[in-house]
């Protein structure tokens, strides 16, 4: 029975432009995994021990670990050997193998095409009824590529869109929790009570990095454990007042302005006209037409669900305390498990979100809260913290109008770069600056810190780039640095000089070199980005300038490129020859038959999964079945991708740590903290806290010889004697 519901939410979620038949296959199979892993957890006394324990675990949670300070993970472990005298984590079972799943899955979609019909005289009675398919079989191209298609029959697409069904069903495992987490104590348990999790995500058919983990010393991985706990034991509830702002403006048509995507009776009309009447030339442009209209349909199909989705579990949990348990890549970087509401989404999304917890402002709070939303509107990105502040307070009745009347005053908020947030912020500011003492005003408002490219900041510091330091903000300065700014500042120096020189692309590009243009380039040089890259989007970055000549785009692009890399090379003189050097070793370790390996300074073990593809075919009744896997650890390397993604690799993984560091003496601190990567939140009394904490361990982490324990690895383990 299980399996028919499975199938009939499935049939629910198809698009009119149809699926996949290869991820339609996947996401079935997949769900009959998660019900089989379930069914397998409720089997036995193992879930009777678990309720036990986390009932206890959730009480001493909110008394004994506010006291005591034990981390969740020593809570949980305490309880268990106070109880049954050791562990009592589930047998490890393995997960099925992608294939397997597809194959499934496929079985399953094909009896959904033989078997699911509708009758063909719905919408017009008077003709012969019969039973016609709900789901049809079809091939398409994707881009250059053949696919197969399943896609629902129009009556049953028209059936969907008359009824107006407004109930979504989703899998647990994809919404937030209603209860604290289970806490990480090893690789395979943690995080939800009944739903398979994952402690690394992965690719598809990875494997590799699981097995890397289990033979993980016994407390080798204890520090990112307990970081990911105090980053999923944060409560959170839904900002209410913006949340039936944006259910307003969805309902009425969205908005592109402010990011609420707009429904399918605002998409392009298909043109209409008599194609046997035209040119050769005319029917192509039509034929354009027609593919432009029915690509922007589908992009705000797609846009439009992707908001209902947010916007409907929002809804779900607007009278709610939820969390978000946490889990990681491969590299260390943490994410929330539930994919469609959490804190890492959109300015909408996050301006929905409110800590649980409310703290007093204390004499500082309402200042950072100030400061917060200037920073959220990007007008004062030069100014010093304290500027920052006393421009809020002189826009404070522009402030209040936006939080008293957001949809009918002089609208302000909706100039800002985040307008959500920064709507959200205006209504804390107007509260706390309205209540009797705000010192006193108990504040559930998220503050953010957020870094100054981060991934150049890590480059700078492992390579003592005083310049550089300096331009990130890792020295000393009286107002914030912005390494952007600095960057088109000097390659402003090096187009004049050319100008001078009579160099005719320089004299045309004077008046267009801007934070703008080069700010792309300058925040991917650190993961990798090439100099064809970087051309490519300087181009779009000047495409999108009306008044740019656009007969001198491809010329101007790539002397921009070349000076962009000029200028990092003058500011960053280490990071260049860091990044020679971590591309080099990738390449020699790779052309050796072996995959890049290494340890962070917390002691995580990373393994890159890059390998050549590898397929498996099966056939099915439908269409015969190809699944790619890049990721089996049995293939060879591929050196190309294993060589130019180490350095970004490595410099995520010294960020993760980082972060971990941070989120591990904050919990020591007693204060709320989250991540959004290299953006850490925390409650507006407590930011002065975090600050301190992430500078000192940041300090901390870079007063490692990282490097030199890097080469002593790479050395000991491919460099057999």
């Amino acid at each position: 029975m299980e399996q028919y519901r499975n199938m009939l939410q499935t049939l629910s979620k198809i698009p009119p432009t149809g699926e996949s038949f290869l991820l339609l296959s996947q996401d079935v199979g997949m769900k009959i995994y998660n019900r089989f892993s379930i069914r397998r957890q409720l089997q036995g006394s193992h879930m009777d021990r678990i309720r036990s324990l986390y009932n206890e675990y959730v009480q001493l949670l909110s008394k004994e670990g506010q006291i005591s300070c034990l981390l969740p993970r020593e809570l949980w472990e305490n309880s268990e050997h106070e109880k049954f005298g050791g562990s009592c984590s589930p047998r490890v079972h393995s997960t099925w193998p992608r294939s397997l799943l597809v194959q499934l899955g496929t079985h399953l979609v094909e009896l959904m095409v033989q078997t699911i019909k509708l009758k063909n005289n719905m919408f017009s009675p008077r003709s012969e009824p019969k039973l016609i398919p709900v789901l049809y079989h079809m091939y398409s191209f994707r881009s250059t590529r053949q696919i197969g298609l399943i896609k629902p029959h129009p009556i049953y697409s028209q059936m969907l869109l008359d009824a107006g069904e407004t109930l979504l069903t989703f899998e647990t495992s994809v919404m937030p929790m209603r209860c604290p987490p289970l806490p990480w104590t090893s690789p395979h348990f943690g995080a939800y009570l009944l739903s398979p999790s994952k402690l690394m995500r992965s690719g598809e058919g990875a494997v590799q990095h699981q097995l890397l983990l289990e033979k993980s010393s016994p407390g080798q991985l204890f520090p990112v454990l307990d970081s990911l706990n105090q980053l999923g034991i944060c409560a959170w509830r839904i900002n209410k007042p913006v949340l039936d702002i944006i259910v307003s403006i969805f309902n009425d048509k969205g908005s592109e302005k402010l990011d609420i995507p707009p429904p399918l009776s605002e998409a392009p009309a298909f043109p209409l006209q008599n194609t046997g009447s035209l040119s050769s030339w005319d029917k192509l442009s039509y034929q354009k037409e027609q593919a432009r209209c029915r690509k922007k349909a589908a992009e705000m199909y797609s846009l439009r669900m992707d908001a209902l989705y947010k916007l409907s579990i929002a809804n779900h949990l607007r009278d709610q305390i939820f969390w978000f348990p946490h889990n990681m890549d491969f590299r260390g970087r943490t994410y929330p498990c539930p994919p469609y509401f959490n804190h890492l989404g959109s300015d909408v999304t996050r301006a929905l979100l409110l800590f649980a917890e409310g703290r007093p402002l204390g004499p500082n709070g309402l200042d950072w809260l100030k400061t917060h939303l200037i920073n959220l509107t990007g007008l004062k990105k030069k100014n010093s913290l304290q500027e920052r502040k006393q421009y809020a307070e002189e826009i404070m009745d522009d402030i209040l109008d936006s939080a008293d009347r957001p949809l009918t005053g002089r609208k302000w908020w909706m100039e800002a770069d985040e307008p959500w947030q920064t709507l959200a912020c205006c209504m804390e500011v107007a509260n706390a600056s309205r209540s009797p003492d705000p010192t006193k005003y108990i504040s559930h408002f998220p503050v953010h810190q957020d870094g100054s490219c981060n991934g150049l900041q890590h480059y700078a510091a492992l390579g003592r780039d005083e310049i550089g330091a300096k331009s990130v903000n890792l020295m000393p300065s009286e107002t914030p640095q912005d390494v952007y700014s600095g960057v088109a500042q000097q390659v402003e120096g090096f187009r004049q000089i050319d100008a001078k020189k009579g160099i005719k692309i320089a004299q045309v590009l004077e008046g267009f070199i801007g934070r703008k243009v080069v700010k792309q380039t300058v925040m991917t040089v650190v993961y990798g980005v090439t100099r064809y890259g970087g051309r490519l989007q300087i181009e779009k970055r000047l495409r999108e300038m009306d008044s740019f000549p656009q007969e001198y785009v491809w010329e101007a692009s790539h002397y921009l490129v070349q000076q962009v890399f000029s200028s990092l090379k003058e500011m960053f003189s280490g990071t260049r020859s860091i990044q020679h050097w971590l591309t080099e070793s990738a390449r020699m370790i790779s052309k050796s038959g072996n995959t890049v390996e290494w340890v962070t300074p917390l002691g995580l073990p990373i393994i890159q999964p890059y390998h050549r593809s590898k397929s498996v075919m099966f056939h099915s009744n439908l269409q015969t079945v190809h699944v790619t896997n890049k990721n089996d650890a049995n293939a060879r390397p591929d050196t190309m991708k294993q060589k130019n993604a180490f350095p970004p690799n490595f410099i995520h993984s010294l960020d993760s740590t980082h972060m971990m560091l941070t989120a591990l003496h904050c919990h020591r601190h007693g204060i709320t903290f989250v991540s959004v990567h290299d953006c850490f939140w925390t409650h507006a009394d407590t930011v002065d806290i975090m600050n301190k904490v992430c500078r000192e361990q940041f300090v901390s982490l870079h007063s490692q010889p990282i490097l030199q324990h890097l080469s002593q690895f790479l050395i000991e383990k491919y460099c057999h004697k």
